[in-house]
């Protein structure tokens, strides 16, 4: 029998985007780690991944194990017989270990000893037969944080499943996955061809769902057609669209097949902070923003659809009016902030919890701004601009904008700080004691930058390895690995 291609394909509700690619990889690796166990050959596997299916390929997997001998060796012939030839204990104890006769046990050389082994030819067993517990095993193992049941099923899966197939070449195999009987009809899009797709034969899987499906089931080759969607809509924008990695995973996630549409927004908006407006169409919209030919935001986004209208104006009209909103909460966060300096909000530090034993975060404050005087006498820096800075640091985390986007923290004390005639390598520092903010990020360019990014992660650290609760390896809530990776750097 000639080898197959062997698919199994898990049908859901819509799947974490952001988790999606990890599943899939996961899932195959489970189910090759499970071929090679079983000693099954195969010359290739490839992994599909959709809001709605998780899906492995195995390309021309052999139809059964090949047969094998095992063999036990027992006990020295000459410890084996008496001298007469009659069977000792050992012998028959070995004989009755393996479940036959002393007589039908063979004899071999062991290095210069001559000893007795059993040997059983074991015949390989089909691939029908280990494969639904082969690809049991692979979900059990996926990293699913948490698992959710349905229905009165007993079963439990990151999503209610609705559909499972399973084929080897062009047979089914029957077996029952999460309480799912497996067959061989996948589904199309949810919207555009939401119908049974019969799959007759395994390797034509791919193509089907994208002929008959309108899905296209490869994570990667989605993610490839949505980054030159992107970038069309930018080019006939007269613009450069900025694709965001994690975003553009993201979106990858949220899309079975992709349309990319470019929408508008009022300019007055282009007065809030860039990062600002970038934040809020990434964050709640998860649209791919533009920028001119010299870097400058422009009132315009591109997003990706799901949907194929009959009419893409009025999908446009739809993200336009909800995006609207949002700028609109931004502004209103943003002016709403100004109206209070930064200094305004220190006292008011004293009611945020940095840590239960080490204070709150204006206690933290003023502990940063004696260490950051006393590092910038080191480095040759401003100190009195410096404590003023350390001082200033944390007001930040008081505002509205940060409040609705964290990420923003630091950067909108800059933005507020200018704004409230404070100098321009102070407010710049505010921005620069997060750096850096992750591997490969900047560093502080300014010397009041460096002396308060290098005191914020200082105190942190010390403190928190002072009241003995330091990272495990799980778990790091204060990031204190990124502090001392970057007091190193």
């Amino acid at each position: 029998m000639p080898s197959r291609d062997f698919l199994v394909e898990i049908g859901t509700e819509e799947l974490p985007p952001k988790a999606l690619d990890n599943l899939a990889a996961s899932l195959e690796q489970g189910i090759v780690k499970g071929l090679n166990r079983e000693e099954l050959n195969f010359t290739a596997s490839y992994r599909y991944a959709t809001p709605r299916r998780l899906a492995v390929l195995i390309h021309e997997l052999q139809p059964q194990q090949a047969d094998k001998t095992i063999e036990r060796l027992g006990p020295a012939v000459s410890a084996a017989f008496t001298g007469q030839g009659a069977p000792t204990k050992a012998a028959q104890g070995f004989a009755r270990s393996c479940g036959v006769a002393v007589e039908e046990l063979d004899r071999s050389k062991s290095g210069d000893v001559e000893k007795l082994v059993f040997s059983l030819k074991e015949s390989g067993r089909p691939v029908q037969d280990l494969l639904p517990r082969l690809v049991r095993d692979a979900l059990e193992q996926l990293p699913v944080p948490k698992r959710m049941r349905w229905g009165n099923s007993r079963e439990e899966f990151v999503r209610p499943v609705h559909w499972v197939v399973m084929m080897y070449g062009n047979k089914t195999i029957p077996a029952l996955l999460l309480g799912v009987e497996a067959n061989h009809f996948s589904y199309g899009h949810r919207f555009n061809f939401n119908k049974k797709i019969l799959i007759k034969n395994a390797k034509d899987y791919e193509a089907l769902l994208e002929e008959k499906g309108g899905v296209i089931p490869d994570f990667n080759k989605r993610k490839g057609l949505i980054r030159e969607l992107v970038e069309n809509e930018g080019a006939k924008a007269g613009a450069v669209a900025f694709i965001d990695e994690a975003l553009l995973d993201e979106v990858t996630g949220l899309v079975e097949y992709p349309v990319a549409l470019t929408g508008k927004f009022e300019e007055e908006f282009l007065d809030l902070p860039p990062e600002a407006l970038i934040l809020t169409m990434k964050s709640h919209q998860k649209c791919f923003y533009l920028v001119d030919k010299k870097g400058k935001l422009l009132p315009k986004f591109i997003t990706i659809s799901n949907l194929q209208s009959k009419d893409p104006s009025k999908v446009v009209e739809g993200y336009e009016r909800v995006i609207r909103p949002r700028l609109a909460d931004a502004r209103f966060f943003y002016e709403t902030d100004k109206k209070h300096s930064l200094e305004s909000r220190l006292q008011q530090l004293n009611t945020v919890i940095f840590q239960e034993k080490l204070g709150t975060i204006y206690e933290k404050s003023q502990r940063v701004a004696a260490l950051t005087t006393a590092i910038a006498e080191r480095i040759g820096a401003d100190s009195t601009l410096c404590s003023r800075a350390a001082t200033l640091a944390k007001c930040d985390l008081l505002t509205l904008m940060v409040g609705e986007f964290a990420d923003l923290q630091g950067l909108m004390g800059f933005y507020y700080a200018l704004h409230d005639g404070e100098p321009e390598e102070l407010a710049q520092a505010l921005n620069e004691q997060y750096m850096p903010r992750f591997s490969g990020d900047s560093l502080p360019n300014s010397k009041t930058g460096i002396a308060l990014a290098l005191a914020d992660k200082l105190d942190s650290i010390v403190g928190i390895f002072g009241i003995g609760q330091p990272p495990t390896g799980s778990k790091d809530p204060f990031a204190l690995r990124r502090s001392a990776i970057g007091v190193l750097r």
